[in-house]
């Protein structure tokens, strides 16, 4: 396995769309392996999408059991051409990125979404996700459709702030 390189905006690369995964081969395997490392050595990542190593495939991972905050979770996700078909209510919210790492900003999100994936073994799934984990798996799906939390913003005047630096 092996940490791969994070693209970070502006890069043009994070601007197109991804393609649809139609094959589950050992190569993809291999790959969802480097990105789940290249995840764990980001700092704080609960997060990550193929197009964020220059992979246009449809493949996000998400975990956010491990937050400080517990929230309601589906746990370690492996999401294979994930699709959104229902959501519900809208909240603001604070996020980061590991292709955007001097920001974070506040984006308006749907509190819940029903969600369509494929894991790796090639079994569907259909879950209904709130809270943060709804919030993470939006910034992901958005990754593959060639968007970023900053294109998102309300305001970049006033939802856009500089990352804390913690020690």
């Amino acid at each position: 396995m092996s940490v791969l390189n994070i693209l970070a905006y502006p890069s043009d690369q994070l601007k197109q769309m991804s393609a649809t995964v139609e094959q589950l081969d050992e190569s993809l395997k291999l790959f969802i392996r480097d990105l789940e490392e290249t995840r764990l050595a980001g700092p704080g990542a609960v997060g990550i999408a193929a197009p964020q190593v220059g992979v246009l495939q449809r493949v996000v991972i998400v975990d956010v059991s491990n937050m400080k905050k517990p929230c309601d979770n589906h746990g370690h996700m492996i999401m294979i051409n994930p699709e959104i078909t229902d959501w519900e209510g809208m909240v603001m919210g604070r996020e980061g990125c590991l292709s955007v790492p001097d920001f974070t900003g506040n984006v308006i999100r749907a509190e819940s979404i029903v969600l369509n994936y494929m894991d790796p073994a090639g079994d569907r799934h259909e879950i209904t996700c709130n809270g943060f984990e709804a919030r993470a798996i939006q910034h992901e799906i958005d990754h593959l459709d060639g968007m970023l939390f900053l294109d998102r913003l309300v305001s970049r005047r006033t939802d856009l702030f500089h990352r804390k630096i913690y020690k």
